[in-house]
């Protein structure tokens, strides 16, 4: 029994060119990108000791493998473009499924790209000596338009160019930047161990005495702080999930996909360890409790065994694994609304692929143009702050639809079967409900609001359903 595909096209269909390694760069590529080295600060304000802070890395490490034991299945029973749209899509209804899809592209995946690129703008204005943000220019229609936002539009642009390209190329640029970013990352805890001049007794000491500025003191301690530290950590983790988007470009998704997803998060998560464990050997809790909040905590590490020339080489770091993150979010991100495309559910227009590459262009065009909107306003970390409640909800409707599945498809083909089922999917939705129920009582405005902004979507999943309600699915392809 073969699943409906809602994401095909007739005429022209995805290609299956991106190999075992390439699945794996998507994972870890997309995963490392500044929270390994920003959230130190925010954790030690929340749960004040090293001991604490590293729990939550492997606690947080440990929910994201459980889910990532879980999508490897349903990756393999849908090998399609769109990853959750689909999973959601087929178990809860097309209603939902758009909804996911909605928050994904105008807020998550497109917010996320924005952040991203003016992240990078910033690295590099850092490296050129704030010559970047001296920079003004006058866009028709936008007014004065700083050089950091032009700079972050110009990547948005860059890395969509790439993802234009076939597949394959896109891989190959991905696999690339990632083994250089494992490279460099895992240089910075090893040498913080084998370079600086680091003392083991940090490990007994606290950080409640360090100055925590723009950090939630109330959430700070007990399991509201524990609580925070894991929505900082989980930030840090974020995108494991993304490969599924592109599972139907992705060669013997069967066996690669599982491998990919679940070798990913191991990786990232021994990085994470190793590098905070290396963090908290060079400086006691209240030094990086007391870093400045707009400081990477890792410059300031390296310092102390790099010396001054630690600033220019952390930043070029940093906007070298943004760089990465980019790209694969810009490629992966494309398929969720070339997939509600070709499902009816959104503009017709970005279900058509490329002749020539047999990418979605057009889906990659439309993510690019909203992005560089949300730069341009400056909106879109008060939108992804808002959107991040309502994107764990989605990911535990993603989760649950695994149960869905083994019930209503019992069936289907299963290249893997999720290691530890029923208890591991269950695992992973206890803590989800946790973090949602933690996340309403400590940040209920927040949490409100990414709901509007989900429930915004409703009319316009009216609109564009209207004359097609009866349209299950579109035709199947294998790709």
């Amino acid at each position: 029994m073969t699943p409906p595909d809602p994401s095909s096209t007739p005429s022209i269909s995805l290609v299956r060119g991106l190999g075992p390694f390439a699945a794996y760069a998507m994972v870890v590529g997309n995963v490392i990108g500044t929270g390994v080295f920003l959230k130190a600060r925010v954790m030690t304000c929340n749960v004040d000791t090293p001991g604490m802070v590293i729990g939550v890395w492997v606690i947080a490490g440990l929910m994201s493998l459980l889910g990532a034991l879980t999508y490897a299945e349903l990756a393999t029973i849908f090998p399609r473009a769109g990853g959750e749209y689909i999973f959601i899509r087929q178990a809860y209804g097309r209603l939902w499924g758009f909804l996911y899809g909605w928050t994904r592209f105008f807020v998550a995946t497109a917010g996320a790209l924005a952040a991203l690129a003016t992240g990078l703008a910033i690295f590099l204005n850092a490296l050129s000596g704030g010559a970047i943000d001296a920079v003004r220019m006058t866009v028709p229609g936008l007014g004065s338009v700083s050089g950091i936002a032009l700079v972050a539009i110009a990547a948005v642009w860059m890395v969509t160019l790439v993802n234009c390209a076939d597949i394959s190329t896109g891989g190959r640029v991905a696999s690339v930047l990632t083994a250089l970013k494992l490279l460099l990352v895992s240089g910075v805890g090893i040498g913080a161990f084998l370079l600086a001049d680091g003392s083991w007794s940090h490990y007994a000491m606290s950080g409640a005495a360090g100055t925590c500025e723009g950090v939630d003191g109330a959430a700070r301690g007990g399991l509201a702080g524990i609580g925070a530290a894991m929505m900082a950590a989980l930030w840090g983790y974020n995108g494991w999930n993304e490969v599924t988007y592109v599972a139907g470009e992705v060669k013997d998704p069967g066996r690669v996909l599982p491998i990919a997803i679940i070798g990913g998060i191991l990786t990232v998560a021994t990085l994470y360890v190793t590098v905070n464990a290396g963090y908290f050997y060079v400086l006691p809790p209240v030094a990086i409790a007391s870093v400045a909040a707009a400081s990477p905590v890792a410059t300031v590490v390296a310092t102390e065994f790099l010396g001054p020339a630690a600033t220019g080489l952390m930043s070029g770091l940093l906007a070298m694994s943004v760089m990465t993150a980019l790209q694969i979010v810009s490629l992966v991100g494309a398929r969720i609304p070339y997939a509600m495309a070709a499902d009816g559910v959104f503009f017709r227009s970005l279900a058509r692929l490329s002749p020539r590459t047999r990418v979605p262009v057009r889906a990659l065009v439309a993510q690019a143009v909203w992005a560089s909107v949300l730069v341009v306003s400056g909106s879109f970390d008060t939108l992804t702050d808002y959107v991040i409640f309502a994107v764990l909800i989605f990911m535990g409707l993603a989760t649950a639809s695994v149960f869905v599945f083994r019930r209503r498809l019992p069936d289907v083909d299963r290249p893997y079967r999720t290691w530890g089922y029923p208890v591991v999917p269950v695992l992973f939705l206890l803590t989800a409900a946790w973090l949602i129920v933690n996340t309403l009582q400590t940040s209920p405005r927040q949490a409100f609001a990414g709901l509007g902004l989900v429930a915004i979507g409703v009319p316009f999943y009216w609109y564009w359903t209207r004359d097609n309600a009866g349209n299950a699915a579109m035709p199947n392809a294998d790709n």
